[in-house]
């Protein structure tokens, strides 16, 4: 049924004479947008660089551009507290980046990186005064990440299909080119450079290629916004030789033209003596090791992963100790273990309570 024009368009100007009116009464939203574009007006012209100022200036490079300041975390049970009897995942982490600075993320599985490279990355919120990436909170300020300023890179392409599977590589019948193009506002140069670099072929269709060939494409997607702070987590495992050569060449030259900074977890560490300018060894939730890399012999000497070895069989060992004396002090006078249930905040199959007794769902139990 057709409206009557006499409720749409009363004056009968036609759609072309018809005007958005602006409303008395503006959210708080919409103020914000006009408070932040008449803000950007006002300083465009004092902020705009000229031809003969550099990039980056010297005040500005002896900022930090990463700062954990005695960062703890812990991941919450089901009542959004933390598990009792767990300890924290990240337990008093101190550090400090600059400008242009690479940083080598070393530990044994399960010591935390993934989890520190988030909270850097935005993904975990945290006092706002424990993590400073340039100058900002990377949870509270998503402009940090909005803006392609900061960058995390890690985990596969996958997802998870209804009646299918888990953990289903992300794969289409696509081309490369479609994906890498599909992103706006990038320089056409530093997208060329990437191709090469990554030696992508551009008419590789995403459903057919091999796990490090969409590995490449990943990378590329992620490096395509000039960065100044970026997170790599593990992204170079399904990389050959040849392309992680490569690839840590153009990250290296980007500190060192643009004094962008990088924190790079890997287990991989054929060729990476001369890379990092810091080293950082995670164990047990802390650091353990912060240290520049000059100031570390074996990285001099070519021997890293000698080094991350002797690292490594050390916090085995220490693992090992404790997990013994943990286990003698869960013991009962009987030889039998405690049922405590500890995992998943005290809730298990066939509970309809928490056994644990700091628990908001606990059961009193004498």
């Amino acid at each position: 049924m057709p409206v009557p024009v006499s409720v749409t368009n009363p004056k009968g100007v036609g759609l072309q004479g018809a005007k958005a009116s602006v409303l008395a009464t503006e959210g708080p939203f919409a103020r914000l947008v006009v408070k932040n574009a008449e803000s950007g007006q006002q300083g465009m012209q004092a902020a705009a660089p000229t031809q003969d100022q550099p990039a980056t200036s010297a005040a500005a490079l002896d900022q930090s551009a990463v700062e954990v300041s005695n960062l703890g975390f812990s991941y919450p049970g089901i009542d959004g507290r933390p598990i009792p009897g767990f300890p924290p995942v990240v337990e008093g982490a101190s550090f400090k980046l600059l400008p242009g600075q690479r940083c080598l993320l070393i530990g044994p599985n399960g010591a935390g990186k993934t989890t520190v490279l988030k909270i850097l990355g935005g993904k975990h919120m945290v006092p706002k005064g424990s993590v400073r990436v340039l100058g900002q909170s990377p949870f509270h300020d998503t402009q940090l990440t909005g803006s392609g300023d900061l960058s995390y890179i890690g985990g596969n392409w996958e997802r998870d299909i209804a009646f299918a599977g888990y953990s289903v590589p992300l794969q289409g019948d696509f081309s490369a080119a479609s994906m890498i193009n599909g992103i706006p506002d990038i320089d056409s140069k530093r997208r060329q450079r990437l191709i090469e670099v990554l030696d992508i072929d551009p008419d590789w269709r995403m459903h057919t290629v091999s796990d490090g060939q969409r590995r490449r494409v990943q990378i590329c997607m992620g490096l395509l916004k000039p960065f100044k702070v970026l997170l790599l987590d593990e992204i170079t495992v399904d990389l050959d030789v040849l392309g992680r050569a490569d690839l840590m060449a153009f990250l290296r030259q980007e500190c060192e033209d643009r004094h962008a900074t990088i924190i790079y977890a890997t287990h991989i560490f054929d060729g990476l003596e001369s890379w990092p300018t810091h080293v950082l060894y995670l164990a047990h939730g802390k650091v353990q090791v912060f240290q520049p890399a000059s100031e570390i012999p074996e990285l001099q000497e070519g021997k890293l992963l000698e080094l991350v070895d002797r690292w490594l069989r050390q916090e085995k060992a220490e693992r090992k100790a404790k997990q013994a004396q943990q286990k003698a002090a869960d013991m009962t006078d009987d030889g039998e273990a405690l049922d405590m249930a500890s995992w998943s905040n005290g809730w298990a199959p066939g509970r309809m309570t928490s056994s644990l007794r700091d628990s908001s769902n606990t059961v009193m139990r004498m």
